[in-house]
């Protein structure tokens, strides 16, 4: 499946793992890149010594890593960190990127900026990035309000001949050819490789993607607000409907009036993995999700649909 996301990263599968924070560990970047994708380390909002772990972890395989841009502008040695093991790229997602392009551009890596607009794709088009992922709002995790089918082929039209890739809602080989369809030369994938063998979280919060379906999906700030990670408010988190996401959603105020008690609720419900409480980030494609798999058999399946659907010859230079 050549395309132009697979020329200009030197991979065979137009597939990108989503760098989920505390999900997306070496182990599991390495399982992507090894299936023929592009596995990313989920920087998350920085830690250096879980940095050095996980990309021991990933030994010898191509990977890259994903920053929360924002995070990472408190605390910029941790790109110092992630370039010293000589990543093939690095993705930002969620800030001012402009101050790190250079020194990732002398490391050698590709950059991939995240964009949730036409006019913050149009920013970073204009700031010469290798790669632009349009995240749709279906996606799990931090995002938008634009959904994937239409902000897509819009950042295509607007950015060429920057490949862009498609985020959000993407979760088999359909959601791959639609990918294509809509002119973009790969997809980014979170929800399904969260619910792999590889991936870092608790078993419980797989099993919540696996039960769990799109409609009962919600974008909210509650898990912002009680762990207190100062997201703009603009941006919200998409998770699976649970008990505090229903005590608390769209009353906010009220949460953050009764804050000191609840973070420590919050905490002792983290300590037992109690997912009725804590946070499962997860998108509307959880329904398509029924297995907790390897993610070299994921990757593997998602391509092959892909191929049965629009043909490896179609597939050839986005």
């Amino acid at each position: 499946m050549r395309t132009a996301l697979t020329d200009l990263v030197g991979i065979e599968q137009p597939i990108l793992l989503a760098p989920m924070g505390h999900v997306s560990g070496g182990r599991l970047a390495a399982a992507v890149s090894d299936a023929g994708g592009l596995g990313l380390i989920g920087a998350g909002y920085g830690d250096a010594d879980w940095l050095h772990r996980e990309f021991q972890r990933a030994g010898r395989a191509r990977i890259g890593i994903g920053f929360i841009t924002w995070a990472l502008a408190r605390n910029p040695s941790l790109l110092d960190l992630a370039l010293d093991y000589a990543p093939e790229a690095v993705m930002f997602s969620f800030g001012d990127y402009t101050p790190f392009l250079n020194q990732v551009r002398a490391a050698g890596a590709k950059v991939i900026c995240q964009v949730q607009t036409l006019a913050q794709a149009q920013d970073a088009a204009a700031a010469g990035v290798d790669l632009i992922v349009a995240q749709g709002t279906e996606g799990g995790g931090h995002g938008g309000e634009r959904s994937t089918l239409s902000l897509v082929p819009a950042v295509v039209d607007a950015v060429a001949p920057t490949p862009v890739i498609a985020a959000g809602g993407i979760a088999d080989g359909r959601g791959l050819a639609a990918a294509h369809m809509l002119g973009a030369a790969g997809a980014l994938i979170g929800t399904r490789f969260f619910a792999s063998k590889e991936a870092l979280g608790s078993t419980n919060a797989k099993h919540v993607i696996v039960k769990s379906r799109g409609d009962a999906t919600l974008r909210t700030r509650v898990f912002d607000i009680v762990r207190d990670y100062a997201w703009p408010i603009h941006i919200t988190g998409r998770v699976p409907l649970n008990r505090f996401a229903a005590q608390w959603h769209g009353r906010e105020a009220g949460l953050s009036a009764d804050l000191t008690r609840q973070r420590a609720i919050y905490r002792r419900a983290e300590q037992r993995g109690d997912t009725d409480t804590i946070v499962v980030f997860a998108g509307e494609a959880v329904d398509l999700i029924d297995t907790i798999e390897p993610a070299a058999r994921i990757v593997e399946r998602i391509t092959r649909e892909a191929d049965d659907l629009v043909g490896a010859s179609s597939l050839t230079k986005q």
